[in-house]
């Protein structure tokens, strides 16, 4: 258990006090450091927009080096991109479906990432279910799901809302094996994982803003050489000619400070100690996991202690539909001042928490002792 804050982390932040922040794992939060240089940037663009704009595809460069060095993968097989989201809809593209392949999800996977597959696509959803007790038995229950037409298999490295993991290197050799372009949806890998890009899959992406500390709006595309000349870019642009990555990253007049300073992010966590990091954010949410798990009707889902998230079920009679999932998360921030993932699921969805060095044990306390009431008095 942790019993002390992180020596400096809050200060290196500059969250407001009306609610205690124990969701990062949604929308992350930008370091002081990391906001500062991204100001200073804004302001050189502001100074010289010529010059910064002339220069700018270049900068970019060197920023995606570092941060795809920082990440353990191939500078030149990687490109900076605005989230997940878009880098889906690139990988996807790239492969150049018909809507007679089938790409194969889960029941975890996150909402928009598996819309992109279903623009295109026809989409085979394996139901995972909240309560699979560890790795083995979601790699059986994927590729239970194959058929002879799945093409591809469009899956979470950590699940969104049960903080799980999901596309393992075993896995991923699995479905190598089988023919099966991989493509994985790795939005909590940066800063959370030591090798986040393990198992070698055809796409991977990841946010920056979450647990790498970067502004948001910068994450990475990594992908496999035999796929690199095949990703479109998402504008025409001065840099078509020198294909991916730089046809990816170059979008003419727009706001790079995000993607420059993102390097300035990984460069902190270095100095804390990525797992010094990790070690503490982990033990934080397994700390209010245990203190929520206390409550009615709680109850904790499978955990896995590399993680700086944990998730549990809430009683049967909350969070049935997205509709209400959103309802209790915003009565749970207005009438108790605390940021928390509170999921949809049928039957009754679930809460996640975050651990990350602005927060404190007694943070997680405050949560259970407040939130025990709301649910009794439902």
């Amino acid at each position: 258990m942790v019993n002390r804050m992180f020596p400096g982390g809050a200060e290196l932040f500059r969250l407001g006090s009306r609610v205690t922040h124990l969701n990062h794992g949604s929308f992350g939060a930008v370091p002081v450091p990391v906001a500062d240089a991204q100001r200073r940037l804004a302001a050189e663009a502001a100074a010289d927009p010529d010059s910064f704009f002339i220069g700018v595809a270049d900068r970019v460069a060197r920023a995606r080096s570092r941060i795809a060095t920082g990440l353990g993968t191939d500078p030149e097989g990687a490109a900076l991109v605005a989230n997940a989201t878009e880098a889906a809809h690139l990988a996807l593209d790239a492969l150049r479906l018909t809507p007679d392949d089938e790409v194969l999800v889960t029941d975890h996977g996150y909402g928009t990432v598996v819309a992109a597959a279903a623009r295109r696509a026809r989409v085979v959803t394996v139901a995972l279910g909240p309560g699979l007790p560890d790795e083995e038995a979601v790699r059986k229950a994927v590729l239970a799901g194959l058929t002879p037409r799945t093409r591809v298999a469009l899956l979470d490295q950590i699940s969104s809302p049960t903080a799980r993991f999901i596309a393992t290197p075993a896995l991923l050799a699995d479905l190598r094996e089988r023919g099966v372009v991989t493509v994985v949806d790795g939005a909590h890998a940066p800063g959370t994982l030591a090798e986040p890009l393990a198992g070698e899959p055809d796409f991977w992406f990841g946010n920056l803003h979450k647990w790498a500390y970067a502004p948001p709006g910068s994450a990475l595309l990594a992908v496999a050489p035999a796929h690199r000349d095949r990703v479109p870019a998402p504008v025409p642009s001065w840099e078509d000619d020198r294909g991916f990555p730089r046809s990816v990253e170059y979008r003419a007049t727009v706001d790079y400070t995000g993607w420059l300073a993102a390097p300035d992010g990984l460069d902190l966590l270095a100095h804390l100690g990525p797992a010094r990091v990790r070690d503490h954010n982990s033990a934080l949410a397994d700390h209010g996991a245990g203190l929520l798990a206390c409550l009615p009707g709680v109850t904790p889902l499978a955990a896995d202690q590399r993680l700086p998230m944990r998730s549990l079920r809430l009683p049967p009679a909350f969070a049935r539909t997205p509709a209400e999932a959103a309802a209790l998360r915003e009565e749970i921030a207005a009438r108790l001042g605390f940021r928390v993932l509170i999921w949809p699921w049928p039957g009754g969805g679930g809460i996640r928490i975050s651990g990350q060095i602005y927060n404190a044990p007694e943070e997680y306390e405050r949560l259970a002792a407040a939130l025990g009431p709301l649910l009794d008095g439902r």
